[in-house]
């Protein structure tokens, strides 16, 4: 059967290889565990995971466009998938697990109507397709890591309630400066804050909009750092194994979005050489949220034991991504990063630096302002030369 056209019910029911019995540690999302012990707490680990997969039947996209995501969407759904696990980390935090055929709390089904596929949810498959245009993506394209990255980036904006940063890496280079800067906006603003001149502009409200401000920007607004990479030519060099393992270590990881050369996936951890991933390559009917509220949920949650593959199948163009919700928390990372870095046993997959080459451009350097880059698509094409185009050739599933 075409993995395309697998429904719900065939997975639900069918064979699946159980986790293996090993005494190899088992890593998923920085948490580590023993298979031989612990496999009924992987197991739930891996459930409670947000698992987005083509749907069917939803409202057109743009009006007139696709009702189903199947054979085009895994790396939509992918990306849904890695800023879903961002959201719970967010909202209800790393421990939280999934439990089936209750009432779920109230932040939780807020987090699945960001991703509900209809087009006023944040982060819909119909808010992700359209927004893709402005980054050159016709709907029903492909996207690669790098194009999904710049897409949440954009939509988080609108996202008021998380209040989440975004920021997607170039250049295989994290500059702790400019990640400061945006998470802490009010470093920025500071001095304006204090000074009485300029209070017309403020309509003539400064105390007040000052107020306002240090309301909206916490001392640290929470982190989504995206790094898209590229691991090798055609194949992943097997110099940055060990490096990507270790990233699924880190308290802060939110996994990696990437693929093989047919398809897209969500790893979320390891273990021994295999990589642990959910599939969204299976078309199951759109959901729409209950008259109080809730919302169906058991078919975003994978019920059957991971998929796993050979780390060396790997495609090498991925997108790792971390979660930091606190200043501590990016400086921990900062201080794993660099030790990591000081191994001899893998090659660094990016460079962490205290401000920005020389040689970097900026989003900042080019004056595109939030309301700039949704106002004016155009504003994609400046930003071309930054922005890798990503046109590896993923087959495209059959219908």
């Amino acid at each position: 059967m075409d993995a395309a056209t697998l429904t719900y019910d065939t997975l639900r029911f069918g064979e699946f290889e159980d986790f293996p019995e090993t005494s190899e540690p088992v890593w998923i999302l920085g948490k580590e565990y023993n298979a031989l012990t612990e496999k009924d707490d992987i197991l739930s680990d891996v459930t409670s995971r947000l698992w987005f997969t083509y749907r069917k039947n939803f409202p057109p996209i743009g009006g007139t466009g696709p009702t189903s995501d199947t054979g085009w969407g895994c790396m939509l759904r992918c990306g849904q998938m890695i800023l879903g696990e961002a959201l719970v980390c967010r909202h209800v935090g790393r421990d939280w697990r999934w439990a089936g055929g209750q009432r779920q709390r109230e932040e939780y089904i807020s987090i699945l109507n960001a991703f509900i596929d209809k087009k006023d949810s944040y982060y819909s498959i119909h808010q992700i397709a359209q927004m893709g245009v402005g980054e050159g993506k016709p709907i029903g394209q492909w996207y690669g890591p790098n194009t999904v990255a710049q897409v949440l980036k954009k939509l988080a904006v609108f996202d008021t309630w998380s209040r989440l940063v975004v920021h997607v890496a170039m250049d295989n280079t994290v500059v702790i400066e400019d990640i400061k800067r945006l998470c802490m906006p009010w470093l920025d603003s500071e001095g304006a804050c204090c000074e009485p001149e300029g209070a017309g502009d403020l309509n003539g409200c400064l105390e007040g909009a000052c107020a306002l401000a240090e309301e909206e920007t916490a001392l640290w607004k929470p982190l989504v750092l995206l790094i898209p990479l590229r691991l090798g030519l055609s194949d992943i060099n097997e110099a940055y194994i060990e490096t990507l393992k270790q990233c699924f270590m880190l308290p802060q990881s939110l996994g990696v979005i990437g693929g093989k050369p047919n398809s897209a996936h969500y790893f979320i951890g390891y273990v021994g050489e295999e990589l642990i991933y959910l599939d969204p390559h299976t078309t199951q009917p759109a959901v729409d949220p209950c008259e109080d509220g809730q919302v169906p949920d058991e078919t975003y949650h994978c019920q059957h034991p991971p998929c796993r593959m050979h780390i060396c199948e790997l495609d090498p163009s991925i997108a790792a991504g971390f979660f930091c919700r606190t200043e501590d928390e990016f400086d921990d990372w900062c201080m794993r990063i660099r030790r990591l870095s000081c191994n001899r046993g893998g090659l660094p997959m990016f460079e962490l630096v205290d401000s920005q080459p020389s040689h970097m451009v900026s989003v900042d350097a080019l004056n595109l302002t939030p309301d700039a880059l949704f106002a004016d698509f155009s504003d994609s094409d400046r930003l071309e030369r930054f922005f890798d185009s990503e046109d590896e050739e993923f087959e495209i599933l059959s219908l």
